[in-house]
């Protein structure tokens, strides 16, 4: 019985033995096992992959870093310099009573900042005579009166660029060598393109060299025409041929640069006085003469401010560089001294960091 029972074993064993080799080669050969089919990719691309097991897992990868959206400086922040010309004398005011200290260091502040003498005296004067009035000690009370001094001294001013009742009007700059005409010129008409007006640039900087390629470049990037003469050439007649130009093609503005000169050389300024009165003499109409200066230099601004008013009658200030000046107070030394206002202020190098100046804003920023 045993011994049957071994032999039925044996047999099955040779049965199921030799099944699997006939499965595997009915030919002798052995056959490589095809892949199972992949499945089908879904919508979108993504490929669907399983689960690992438990014991397989794999660590996440981190997320990638993200690039932090540059942060958009207000007003304040980039007045740092200039701020920091008031709030250090500031700080030493605050830590004591108000007595006669306190009015030469408040002198000495507004000074040192560029106000000018005449402009300092006659605020702390105005401020002193409140501050007696109203019984003020605190010295806290009293720089709030200097900050409402200043701002009603900035107040009464029309800050708006004027455009002609009959197109095309004409926006003249003028200033001395290296305060900005030419980049500021760019920037205004990226701002006036943008604004849905068509513009013409005037390149009357006949004389420095590569000036008409340096306003041609703005011109591109503004979308804005450009019209330029010879080098050397008489900038009054570029000016009439950017005027006639924009009329002829019903352009809005003509923006018209010209040669960085001193204000104190009698010709150069002459010669200024002749592109003005001939900007006007075809179609279009001067309705902005803009005295480009930087804010850097100070009191020196002044006096470029004095004679360039007296040879084209400059309607407003364009202070460029603020950003980086300690002496801010220019601001109120023109308008207080030669009543013109400062209407734009560049705080940047970017295209659009050239700004309406907003007095209040200004006032707050120093303080």
């Amino acid at each position: 019985m045993v011994e049957l029972i071994i032999i039925i074993a044996v047999a099955v064993v040779l049965l199921v033995g030799g099944g699997f080799y006939y499965l595997r080669s009915r030919d002798g050969g052995a056959t490589l096992l095809e892949p199972p089919p992949a499945r089908p990719r879904p919508e979108g691309g993504t490929d669907v992959l399983e689960a690992p097991a438990e014991a397989d897992v794999i660590e996440a990868l981190p997320e990638p870093e993200v690039e932090p959206e540059p942060v958009k400086l207000s007003f304040r922040d980039r007045l740092a310099k200039a701020r920091g010309a008031f709030t250090g004398y500031f700080g030493s005011i605050l830590s004591r009573g108000v007595d006669a200290q306190t009015w030469e260091e408040l002198e000495e502040t507004l000074i040192r900042a560029d106000v000018g003498v005449p402009t300092t005296i006659s605020v702390l004067d105005a401020v002193r005579a409140q501050a007696e009035a109203d019984g003020i000690t605190e010295p806290q009370l009293v720089l709030d009166l200097l900050r409402a001094e200043l701002k009603s001294r900035l107040a009464d001013s029309d800050r708006s660029l004027h455009f002609a009742d009959r197109a095309p009007s004409v926006w003249l700059f003028v200033g001395v060598n290296g305060v900005g005409k030419t980049t500021t010129i760019g920037k205004l008409a990226h701002r006036q393109t943008t604004a849905g007006r068509n513009v013409v640039l005037a390149a009357g900087d006949t004389f420095r060299a590569a000036a008409a390629e340096q306003l041609g470049t703005w011109a591109e990037r503004a979308d804005a025409a450009l019209v330029r003469g010879n080098e050397g050439g008489d900038p009054s007649a570029v000016i009439f041929d950017a005027v006639e130009h924009a009329a002829a093609k019903d352009a809005d503005l003509v923006l018209a640069d010209t040669a960085g000169r001193l204000h104190t050389k009698s010709n150069l300024m002459e010669e200024l006085s002749k592109v003005r009165r001939v900007a006007e003499k075809g179609a279009g109409t001067v309705s902005e003469v803009l005295l480009v200066l930087d804010a850097t230099t100070g009191q020196n601004g002044l006096t470029q401010a004095q004679q360039f008013t007296e040879a084209v009658d400059v309607t407003g200030v364009v202070l460029t560089k603020l950003d980086g000046s300690a002496k801010g107070g220019i601001v109120l030394a023109v308008q207080s001294e030669l009543g013109i206002p400062v209407k734009l202020v560049g705080l940047g190098e970017g295209i659009d960091d050239l700004i309406d100046f907003d007095s209040d804003e200004f006032v707050d920023a120093l303080f």
